[in-house]
């Protein structure tokens, strides 16, 4: 089996360029989407990496009740219709609920299923029968090769272009950890693999009412993942990550993306 996914124009796995997937954790408003949006759609293209947009409208699984949300379904997809339309992107956004799909559809180029609901079989099968691309993170409590039946749940509903995403494992409390070996194990599902670099830094509910970070980390994991034979990188992005509504420690700043990029297709050359 070949390991090719697509979402529109844009290809990833075996033979092609390191797919790119950014954007802030969760849509905040549309001015801070836009400067980041434009932001990397200047910088991938000016590099040459395929890049697809990520934020989230809703994030139904923070820490705390008190933790921002997003603006929810129908004013989120309204800014990312907007987005798509403006700066000419492929968008990627996540669902947590089977009702959610249909409408989320109509906007998404890429439906993304969260680490935590990866075994979700409704979620998975009607994500599925949108016929959308999938992106389907593997759970913080799996096994890299139990996402083989994850991945025969969204084929068995009609899913062709799935991606896989590795963003970590649990390392006793409020901690995570990677196995490189991972991304080879899941790629034999056929599937490309994506590597997760500020998620796996992140330190879960590790401040008490939300998720710490340790962004630093994050580029020495992204390169380690190239290098592993990663077919792309999921990075979260905001222009003041200590101002963020959500995941700022373990998000990256522009310059940080900046200089960690052109080091990332290098290694790709390479291998």
């Amino acid at each position: 089996m070949i390991r090719i996914a697509r979402a529109g124009r844009i290809e990833a796995g075996a033979g092609k360029d390191l797919l790119l997937i950014a954007g802030p954790c969760v849509i905040e408003d549309y001015d801070t989407s836009y400067t980041i949006a434009s932001f990397l759609k200047d910088l991938t293209g000016r590099l040459g990496i395929p890049f697809i947009f990520k934020a989230s409208y809703d994030k139904a699984n923070r820490t705390s009740i008190s933790s921002y949300r997003g603006p929810g379904k129908k004013e989120g997809l309204d800014i990312l219709q907007t987005l798509k339309d403006t700066l000419g992107l492929t968008i990627l956004s996540d669902v947590h609920s089977p009702a959610d799909v249909a409408e989320a559809a109509e906007v998404l180029d890429i439906i993304q299923i969260p680490a935590f609901l990866c075994r979700q079989t409704d979620l998975i099968l009607e994500a599925s029968k949108s016929l959308k691309p999938l992106n389907i993170k593997k759970g913080q409590f799996l096994a890299p090769w139990d996402m083989d039946n994850i991945v025969g749940k969204a084929r068995s509903a009609g899913a062709r272009d799935i991606f896989l995403t590795e963003r970590g494992s649990s390392f006793g409390y409020n901690n995570l950890t990677v196995d490189f070996r991972g991304i080879p194990i899941m790629q034999k599902t056929g599937c490309p693999v994506i590597f997760d670099a500020t998620h796996s830094v992140q330190l879960p509910g590790g401040q008490g009412k939300s998720s710490g970070g340790q962004r630093e980390y994050a580029p020495v994991l992204a390169r380690a993942a190239v290098a592993a034979g990663a077919d792309g990188i999921f990075l979260e992005i905001h222009k003041n990550p200590d101002q963020a509504l959500c995941d700022g420690p373990n998000s990256l700043d522009f310059p940080m993306i900046e200089a960690l990029l052109p080091q990332l297709k290098a290694i790709k050359t390479i291998v």
